[in-house]
């Protein structure tokens, strides 16, 4: 009998550690979102005139890992139901002031190109990424962001100018 007590008293112990090891094994050393000269929150605005609605975001982020792979999920809300744009970016180095870049490039799957679709309401998501793996650790760059028509080119979004540091 005092083996038995014994006995469960040793499982419930064995229980307790492995709870407590699970529980606090986590990985808990994560970068939060956006609070990192790594990543961003690049908010998207319309002109007020063509989609006097219409708005996007992109979680800009960048893992801490040896492929240097920047994730761009972006949304966008209240464009034109059923129609395709694109996102793109253009960068100036630190030393250039501000967002003066016109040299714009269309971001997607890499290096390919990849439609945001929008649905019947006029909402697109697409989980787009690009790597950076030539650019050197610790390159600095203001960017900015653009939603243009798939089929027209114009722009119709835009963001503010935002520091970017490669990790």
């Amino acid at each position: 009998m005092k083996e038995k007590i014994i006995y469960k008293a040793f499982l419930k112990t064995i229980f307790v550690v492995t709870l407590f090891t699970i529980f606090f094994s986590c990985k808990k050393d994560a970068i939060p979102p956006g609070d990192s000269a790594y990543d961003l929150n690049v908010v998207l605005r319309g002109d007020g005139k063509t989609f006097p609605h219409g708005s996007g975001y992109i979680e800009f982020r960048q893992d801490p890992d040896t492929a240097r792979i920047v994730d761009l999920n972006t949304w966008v809300r209240n464009l034109e139901p059923n129609h395709s744009y694109l996102l793109q970016r253009a960068v100036n180095p630190v030393t250039d002031p501000g967002c003066s870049s016109t040299a714009w490039l269309t971001l997607g799957l890499g290096l390919t190109p990849q439609d945001i679709e929008t649905d019947d309401h006029g909402n697109g998501h697409a989980d787009l990424w690009r790597a950076v793996t030539s650019i050197a650790r610790g390159t600095q760059f203001h960017i900015h962001f653009q939603i243009v028509d798939g089929v027209t080119m114009a722009t119709v979004l835009t963001s503010d100018c935002y520091d970017y540091t490669v990790r």
